[in-house]
């Protein structure tokens, strides 16, 4: 389980981010989904009903406030037209993305390497057909191929780390898509490969005023976008704490200058803070 804000970028780069798509079978009676066991892949087309800017959209062409471009993480905030982009602030708030059919179990289809959030209401499901959707000699800017920019060198785990996710897995266990801490780890490291802050929290990391309690600094990172000032820590040693909702446990890390991840803690989560929804 991911939280909003620790969301795969893009489809398929978390191969261990799974997820259980329900359906309804008093809508969707299970036969109609009868072969889909068969494809590898499929296409998910989506609503994005965690979009910050949804709210706009409704509202009258003259108040929308629509932006017709937005920041690329690739370009470091520079920006590109929202159709040149897969950013969820679009027009029309829907989502298409592909994933690994893993299994197709009565009204539950399992995926991996999903790059959805909890909750997120489906709108269809179509198979991935590689000889029309695989197309050969296609294209991409060359500013999309940028990805040594959202790289991390290296993502390591605290001394105390394991043992405290065996004291919290069996609290977890039970309701978890995952057979085991280690494999949870794999899933932390996948997730933490690919830098998943926005392009501000990238360009001023360690600048934020925050409180601190028993000497850690802890920023909510869904906070950080709304500061505008930037002032250092007078003490050196203090450093920003992220957080991650995967599968109902709290994962803090840090992130230094050099692009180097040190995962702290993780504890059991009680609650889902500022809007940040679980993936299933």
């Amino acid at each position: 389980m991911l939280c909003r804000n620790g969301t795969p970028r893009q489809p398929l780069l978390v191969p261990l981010a799974r997820a259980s798509l329900i359906f309804d079978s008093s809508r969707v009676p299970p036969a109609s989904l009868e072969g889909l066991e068969g494809y590898s892949h499929c296409w998910i087309i989506y609503v994005f009903h965690l979009n910050t800017d949804l709210e706009k959209l409704w509202k009258p062409s003259s108040q929308s406030k629509f932006k017709a471009k937005v920041r690329v993480p690739r370009l470091k905030g520079g920006k590109m037209g929202v159709f040149s982009t897969r950013s969820p602030h679009r027009p029309c708030p829907i989502g298409l993305t592909v994933a690994k059919v893993e299994a197709v179990r009565g009204h539950v289809v399992l995926l991996s390497g999903v790059d959805l959030v909890d909750g997120t209401p489906v709108l269809d499901v179509k198979p991935y057909l590689p000889y029309c959707d695989s197309i050969l000699g296609a294209t991409v800017p060359g500013w999309v191929k940028e990805d040594h920019l959202l790289t991390v060198d290296s993502v390591n785990f605290s001394e105390g780390f394991s043992s405290s996710l065996g004291d919290c897995w069996s609290m977890v266990e039970k309701g978890s898509l995952y057979a085991s801490p280690g494999e949870f780890e794999s899933l932390i490291k996948q997730v933490l490969s690919w830098d998943i802050r926005s392009v501000s929290q990238r360009s001023r990391p360690h600048t934020f005023p925050v409180s601190t309690e028993t000497g850690s600094t802890v920023v909510d990172v869904s906070t950080l976008e709304h500061y505008q000032e930037d002032e250092a820590f007078e003490n050196g040693s203090s450093a920003v704490i992220y957080h991650l909702i995967l599968e109902g446990l709290d994962v803090s890390y840090r992130i230094d200058s050099k692009a180097n991840v040190v995962v702290e803690n993780v504890t059991v989560s009680s609650h889902t803070q500022n809007g940040d929804q679980i993936i299933d």
